[in-house]
């Protein structure tokens, strides 16, 4: 039996889960922030805070338990420009940072056209060549000592082995800098004048190399031990599940942010004014997918509370017809610009989470049809947790809704990348509740409002 460390930076946390192979389990997982350093020059990520983190418990998980292989996933919307030495360029830029959009007019008369890259326009940096065309116009000295743009998971595997890649998942992952259906850089790339300068682009679950032999004295661990190439992590959870047989499915993978991806559903055609876009899954097949910030609307309406929900909560915002309606950030997802509202104030906390759910659940249904989603729905992440999401997604979803048994969404994802031959995990169905008719009047009366509102 072998285990995997999984290094998974998600926008929240970053952690290092360690999965055992065969029952895919997480025998122990650590977390930090993934705290945004002010500046200067401009917000950005604590690199070498994650590097000390992951060093520290690499040690500690192969002293108590042995570690075979190391796999990466990170999120998405994320490069790091290193120089002819390898050190940092410049500092990984947050891509909630508003920068880029002070160059949104110059940066729209370079990008590829949607039909090509199937990438929608972003706000902040959530482009990836926004990301890249801001830095190279601001921070002097860039362009001439920019040597190497790796996209974030292959960084850490740099990190771990001297080698340098990108993956295609990560490319595909609205950067605009890729053709999802053709499988090459898009014209961006030369644009930009990066031409050369992003690394290699790879499968996920290739062997990016192996253990530096410096790390391998210092963590204790084997220095042939290998490496994967890494995968964006919305795709570390769809992957499991390219390992069954083939048939129409979704997969709904809940965090920071939420991704809703069609396999095998109806042929749709990509709407970037609803973020209906084009990911690409680890065997560099394109994708369609639909998002919201899911994750960060829930903290933001939750405030903290974890108040459990009473039969008073249920008939109370059944019978004041309590709904949240989209969006709570108004910068993603179906309803982009509309600003999120009650039509009934909650009058209790309970009210307000069981609202909450309802809210996310719907705007994950909504998701799942604007991607052509046919077949049954995995809900991977912490929302799989929810039971009231997983009713309200249950009751709108007649083909099934089915759960995975990982506590971190992506980690067993991730870890099959290292493990050939595997299958796909185990999940649980979701029986329709009892209450189901009521919560399907509920939903229509939440998708007639919405459509007033557009």
């Amino acid at each position: 039996m072998r285990n995997i460390a999984v290094i998974d930076v998600g926008k929240t946390n970053a952690k290092l889960a360690l999965v055992e192979e065969g029952s895919l389990r997480e025998l122990t997982v650590v977390t930090r922030p993934n705290t945004v350093l002010p500046g200067p020059p401009y917000p950005h990520f604590d690199l070498a805070g994650h590097w000390d983190f992951f060093l520290h418990h690499l040690r500690a998980f192969h002293a108590a338990w042995g570690v075979d292989a190391i796999s990466v996933t990170t999120h998405g919307a994320a490069a790091v420009l290193l120089d002819g030495a390898g050190n940092l360029a410049v500092p990984m830029l947050d891509y909630e940072h508003p920068g880029p959009d002070d160059l949104a007019a110059e940066y729209d008369a370079l990008r590829p056209d949607f039909a090509e890259t199937g990438s929608p326009r972003l706000p902040l940096g959530l482009n990836l060549g926004a990301q890249l065309h801001w830095l190279l116009a601001t921070q002097p000295g860039l362009r001439e000592n920019l040597a190497h743009v790796l996209t974030y998971p292959q960084y850490w595997g740099w990190r771990l082995t001297g080698e340098m890649a990108c993956d295609m998942s990560s490319l595909g992952c609205h950067t605009d800098l890729w053709v999802p259906r053709q499988g090459r850089f898009s014209t961006l790339v030369d644009r930009l004048g990066l031409g050369g300068k992003l690394a290699p682009p790879r499968r996920p679950s290739e062997v990016l190399g192996h253990l530096r032999p410096e790390l391998a004295a210092e963590t204790g661990l084997p220095a042939n031990t290998p490496v994967s190439v890494g995968i964006h992590d919305s795709n570390a959870s769809l992957y499991p599940y390219l390992l069954g047989p083939q048939h129409a499915f979704s997969v709904v993978s809940t965090g920071t942010w939420v991704i809703c991806m069609a396999m095998d559903g109806d042929d749709i055609a990509p709407d970037q004014s609803r973020d209906v876009l084009v990911n690409v899954n680890a065997l560099g097949q394109a994708v369609p997918s639909a998002r919201f910030m899911g994750g960060r609307e829930y903290e933001l309406i939750r405030k903290g509370d974890t108040a459990p929900v009473t039969a008073a909560d249920r008939a109370g915002v059944l019978s004041r017809g309590v709904m949240l309606l989209p969006a709570v950030e108004q910068g993603s997802g179906p309803f982009r610009g509309h600003k999120a509202s009650w039509t009934a104030e909650p009058r209790t906390t309970g009210e307000r989470l069981l609202a909450l759910s309802w809210y996310l659940a719907l705007m994950t249904r909504t998701c799942l049809d604007l991607a052509g989603a046919r077949g049954p729905v995995i809900v991977e992440g912490p929302f799989a947790r929810n039971g009231d999401y997983l009713d309200m997604l249950a009751s709108l979803s007649p083909e099934g809704v089915e759960t995975a048994a990982s506590a971190t969404g992506t980690s067993a994802g991730a870890a099959l990348l290292c493990l050939g031959n595997a299958s796909a995990p185990a999940t649980s169905s979701v029986r329709p509740p009892d209450a189901a008719a009521a919560l399907r009047a509920v939903a229509r009366r939440w998708e007639v409002l919405n459509e007033r509102a557009i």
